[in-house]
């Protein structure tokens, strides 16, 4: 027999050529709904598993369905061909985003006994060249599977490997559930040997030492165990002492440890690589450059090892460096171990040159009780169940355990300052703050040791609800989950505070803006300056297979907060919500807002929406039309003076040129471009007045959705596109007055048919007098080989960019000089507000602080002033 050890908490994908045998594997190994199979989805979404026309689809459904069970810690198995590295990619990164580990198991079979397997079955008549086609793209892959991601690959080579083999399912490293304590978890040592044999001898352990009299171990005689919250070395005069008596405890089962930031740059020093020897560890080498060479190896291979966190105690206790949020709890990516590592930081510094640290605990909700250390405070308190117990003896200060699971502190003073602190110990709690919460008192934090006095903290804390003027002054810089870190120049900053705080609706009821839209490449037709020719091309470079066109309508880009719960938005009773501009700005006043949110609270009632989203609240994006609702002043001031001017001075000049062509004067090639001028004048005035119908009142309003955001709990970028288009179509059905549907249509990129289907709804669209079209990935948020890709790109019809470039843009000279055009800047615009807007999003439906919702919101404000063409 042959094992194969695949993690509990992981996305197994099977990878081999049809009749390879992959759903009998599935079967034998797997459970009954651990296994998504994509014959089984295609059948879902066609009643036909071998209709292979609703691939596309079937696949949007199953990677939902994998997302989900994901989401909550499921072994997963992908029952597909999986043989393109492409497919592959697309799971690996699902893996990723839900932080659980891909695993491959390849069957390898010979083509003609799959090319057999296939003939017995209904409707999987492939010829061989489908099987030696799939077979060659598994073979070419089989090297690479490693370098995609996947964490483990087994690779089974013939019948006999596969009916030899069995699945071993293993717990996690960091999956020490059966561990129950009792526990005494120890705060951050920092070379503090001495501190540490004295708060084991409180807290009644017995010592063990060589024969030099060094500590190489300690015993409870409860059998309690020790955890060590990692920052075992630096800053301290003893760091290979404390080394040699925590990695005695642990090897002999005593004690359990996690890594601490310091632990991780030691490793990568001792590795010989170049790290800067800041905060201690330039001390810690010297230390050990003293100790013998093998006592070095033991402490580099000791660190290394070392688990990012622990689950202990069936999962009630969690342990971490820098502490842990719920939603990382037991999962296994490079970002947990991170967060484990060095916390939820900014990337910016503050005045002591130390990483600008969020305050997750601050809004913590999750049942494990989560210790940790990193952050030195005054004393180890209670927040949201969760307890830092770095108490900053290195500096000074105390050295801190806490006993579980009686919640008993337990805590030694520091001998000296062994090292100054860049920073002057700070209290977790802000002024006037309880030692013990109302809400705390009932299990969720324990009060601190009797007789001990309440911390005065030396400054406040962040405090929800204030926006601090100096949040967004200066350069800032936003973590998104999807984009990296988006940055925020100093200038733009200043603009956007004179926006936000002047004209822009109450934070709190803006926790959203939509982003700039990306134009598609510069058409390659001679004809034309946009083309959905190129869109498709752009989309199935990054790997995307089925695209939605939508129409783009003419009007005004809106957001609309509509809410039965007004408290959730700490807003006064009776208020319905907002309907905002690009720039935050309230869309209507206060009386025809109340007026449309009502109309509009009808239409999701009508259309069950209400229901389906189990909700008492909705974001939406979309268009106000008609466009006159906000620009009437600029098609009167702008585009209407051009046409009038036009129309007045093109008949007299027409005019004087025939009499003086009829009078013998070779007017000839100066008559022929004023009649082209003039054509082009009132295509121009055409075009404009197809959008110029007036809104006498809200009752002339209409809003056309095309994206639900967010509702409680939950946001939609992973819907397709189709729901969204959907749900628009059940709100225009349920309240035409009200809510205009939007059309679409689907696109395969790589079929010609298809494409050339697009094409055509697309001039019929503009033909007609629509602006364009929007073309999207169908499966709506989307990450391709460089990351984060265009969530639409905006196909503008030909006479529509009349308006925007001007009456004569198509004689050929002007438009081979507009073809030149630099997209580059507003691609990156796009995708960086984009993911900012996703990120505020997440950060309101996980309720975070209002400062942390507002902080991309306003990024995506301030990205608005950079200088981009606005043509694009």
């Amino acid at each position: 027999m042959t094992a194969l050890p695949i993690p509990t908490m992981s996305l197994v994908l099977l990878v081999g050529t049809s009749g390879s045998g992959k759903s009998t594997f599935a079967a034998q190994h797997f459970g009954r709904f651990e296994t998504l199979s994509s014959d089984f989805f295609r059948g879902l979404v066609s009643n036909d598993e071998d209709d292979q026309a609703a691939t596309p689809a079937a696949f949007e459904a199953l990677k939902h369905v994998a997302a989900r069970r994901l989401r909550a810690g499921l072994l997963t198995v992908i029952d597909a061909t999986n043989v393109q590295a492409e497919a592959r990619r697309d799971f690996v990164r699902l893996a990723r985003e839900h932080d659980v580990l891909p695993v491959a198991i390849v069957l390898d079979v010979p083509a003609a006994l799959c090319l057999a397997r296939n003939a017995a079955r209904t409707g999987r008549e492939f010829g061989a060249d489908v099987v030696r086609r799939q077979q060659g793209q598994l073979r070419r892959g089989l090297k690479g599977l490693g370098k995609e991601g996947f964490r483990r690959v087994h690779v089974l080579h013939g019948e006999d490997e596969i009916a030899a083999a069995t699945i071993v399912r293993e717990p996690l490293l960091n999956d020490r559930t059966d561990e129950h304590g009792p526990f005494d978890v120890i705060g951050d040592v920092h070379g503090c040997r001495s501190e540490l044999e004295s708060l084991l001898g409180r807290l009644g352990w017995t010592l063990l030492r060589d024969d030099t009299g060094r500590p190489v171990d300690a015993v409870h005689p409860e059998g309690r165990r020790a955890v060590f919250l990692g920052d075992l070395v630096d800053r301290g005069p003893d760091s290979p002492g404390v080394l040699r008596l925590v990695m005695g405890m642990v090897r002999n089962g005593h004690a359990l440890a996690v890594p601490g930031n310091h632990e991780d740059k030691l490793v990568r020093a001792l590795d010989g690589r170049k790290v800067q020897t800041g905060h201690g560890l330039a001390e810690t080498l010297a230390q050990l450059a003293a100790e013998p060479d093998v006592f070095r190896t033991e402490v580099r291979e000791f660190c290394r090892a070392l688990v990012g966190h622990l689950v202990l105690d069936d999962g009630q206790l969690v342990v971490a460096h820098a502490g842990l949020k719920e939603q990382y709890q037991g999962r296994a990516s490079g970002r947990v171990r991170s967060f484990a590592l060095y916390g939820d930081t900014t990337g910016e510094s503050d005045e002591y040159g130390l990483p600008v640290r969020l305050p997750w605990a601050d809004d913590y909700r999750g049942r494990a009780m989560v210790l940790y250390g990193h952050t030195p405070t005054v004393d180890a308190e209670w927040i949201n169940g969760t307890m830092c117990l770095d108490t900053g003896c290195v500096f000074g200060g105390k050295l801190s355990a806490l006993r579980y699971p009686e919640r008993e502190v337990v805590q030694v003073d520091a001998e000296r300052v062994h090292y100054e602190a860049a920073k002057p110990l700070e209290p977790l709690r802000a002024p006037g703050t309880s030692e013990t919460r109302a809400d705390e008192t009932d299990g969720g934090r324990a009060p601190s040791p009797a007789g001990r006095p309440a911390v005065t903290p030396a400054s406040p804390r962040r405090v929800p609800g204030l926006l601090p003027i100096e949040d967004v002054t200066g350069k800032q810089v936003v973590e998104t989950r999807h984009h990296g870190r988006v940055g925020v120049r100093a200038e733009n900053a200043a603009g956007a505070l004179e926006v936000m705080s002047r004209f822009a609706v109450d934070p709190r009821w803006l926790p959203y803006l939509p982003p700039t839209m990306s134009p598609v490449a510069t058409s390659a037709r001679p004809d034309h300056l946009e083309h959905p020719d190129e869109a498709f091309a752009y989309y199935r470079g990054q790997g995307v297979d089925t695209v939605r066109m939508e129409e783009k309508h003419m009007g005004s880009r809106a957001t609309v907060l509509l809410t039965r719960d007004p408290a959730r938005f700490d807003a006064p009773a009776g208020w319905r919500g907002v309907v905002t501009t690009r720039t935050g700005r309230a869309f209507f006043d206060e009386a025809d807002t109340a007026t449309f949110l009502s109309r509009l609270d009808t239409a999701l009632e009508a259309a069950g929406l209400w229901a389906e989203l189990d909700s008492d609240w909705v974001l939406l994006d979309g268009e106000v039309l008609p466009w006159a609702v906000k620009a009437e002043g600029m098609i009167r001031d702008w585009y209407a003076e051009v046409g009038a001017a036009a129309a007045g001075a093109f008949p007299a000049t027409l005019t004087a040129l025939a009499a003086a062509r009829d009078a013998g004067v070779d007017v000839t090639d100066l008559l022929a471009r004023t009649e082209q001028r003039a054509v082009d004048a009132a295509a121009y005035t055409e075009s404009y007045r197809r959008y110029a119908a007036p809104a006498t009142g809200i009752d002339d309003v209409r809003f056309a959705p095309f994206q639900v955001l967010a509702a409680e709990g939950r946001t939609f970028a992973d819907r397709p596109h189709g729901w969204h288009m959907e749900v628009a179509g059940r709100l225009a059905a349920a309240a035409p007055g009200v809510v205009r549907a939007t059309r679409s249509l689907l696109v395969d990129v790589h079929d010609d048919v298809s494409r050339a289907a697009g094409v055509d709804w697309w001039q019929e669209l503009t033909g007609a007098g629509g602006e364009g079209a929007v073309v999207k990935p169908e499966s709506n948020l989307t990450l391709g080989p460089k990351g984060l890709v265009q969530p639409g790109v905006k196909v503008r019809g030909r006479e529509y960019l009349r308006i925007i470039y001007g009456p004569e843009y198509t004689a050929p000279a002007n438009l081979t000089r507009l073809k030149d055009r630099d997209l580059g800047h507003k691609r990156s615009m796009a995708l960086r507000e984009y993911a900012l807007g996703l990120e505020s999003l997440a950060r309101f439906v996980e309720r975070e602080p209002l400062w942390r919702v507002h902080q991309p919101v306003f990024g995506v404000l301030a990205l608005e002033s950079e200088a981009v063409d606005p043509r694009l």
